[in-house]
């Protein structure tokens, strides 16, 4: 495996450490909760604020079982029984007590400090099967699962630390990337869609969230209506 260069060194140690931060401020505003504040509804569709914990928890464990299984040359799927699987763990964890999905949400913290290899580490190109990409891809999924979910998760209680305006630049312009396919291609033309708004906005919007502020768009310098977006980019682990 060929060793990262500094510029993906960086992103690395940036994604680990922010992500982890995510999680930090999630588990402590999940400990502060009701217990019964599970039951509340998200802004995800047919999901309680617990069925957002639960995946984050799960997601965690899943991608953490990457970097475990990497570590010994070998490949596994994110999540035993697939996409079955996942959405019956969801469920499963969904109805715990606030104390128990921040327990749950603290197991998921831990796995996922002892797998991750170090910044610069050659183990970060060792393949996986989550995207059948390599452990960098499986990071970054977990970058944007753990600050997209913990908005989600934290929607109408005080959570400092968390929102929107917790999603720095880096992490902004990873998730506008990630996510360009959602927007259609060039028009007839040939004139591509820009996004005009803030950063962060604009991010939100492209995952398909209720942004803070206003988002809207310019084709070939003229205003244009905001387009229907594209479905998320596939994989085996998907993110509402």
């Amino acid at each position: 495996m060929t060793r990262p260069d500094t510029a993906h060194t960086h992103l690395v140690a940036h994604a680990l450490a922010d992500a982890d931060a995510a999680l930090a401020a999630l588990i402590d505003v999940v400990r502060g909760l009701p217990d019964d504040a599970g039951a509340d509804p998200s802004p995800l569709d047919g999901w309680s604020r617990g069925h957002v914990l639960s995946h984050v928890a799960n997601v965690g464990s899943a991608l953490a079982r990457q970097a475990e299984f990497a570590a010994r040359g070998e490949k596994v799927a994110p999540y035993d029984g697939g996409r079955t699987g996942r959405a019956a763990a969801i469920e499963a964890g969904a109805d715990r007590s606030a104390a128990e999905h921040a327990a749950a949400l603290e197991v998921s913290r831990a796995r996922l400090a002892a797998a991750w290899p170090a910044p610069g580490d050659a183990l970060w190109a060792a393949p996986v099967a989550y995207r059948d990409g390599v452990l960098v891809d499986a990071l970054l999924a977990w970058w944007r699962e753990a600050r997209i979910h913990a908005v989600d998760a934290t929607v109408g209680v005080d959570a400092a630390g968390l929102g929107y305006g917790s999603w720095d630049d880096a992490f902004c312009a990873h998730l506008r990337d990630f996510l360009a396919v959602r927007l259609p291609g060039a028009d007839g033309t040939g004139a591509r869609l820009e996004l005009v708004g803030d950063p962060r906005d604009v991010a939100a919007w492209l995952a398909g969230r209720e942004p803070s502020g206003p988002v809207s768009a310019l084709r070939d310098g003229a205003a244009a209506a905001l387009p229907e977006l594209g479905p998320w980019p596939s994989s085996s682990a998907p993110t509402r």
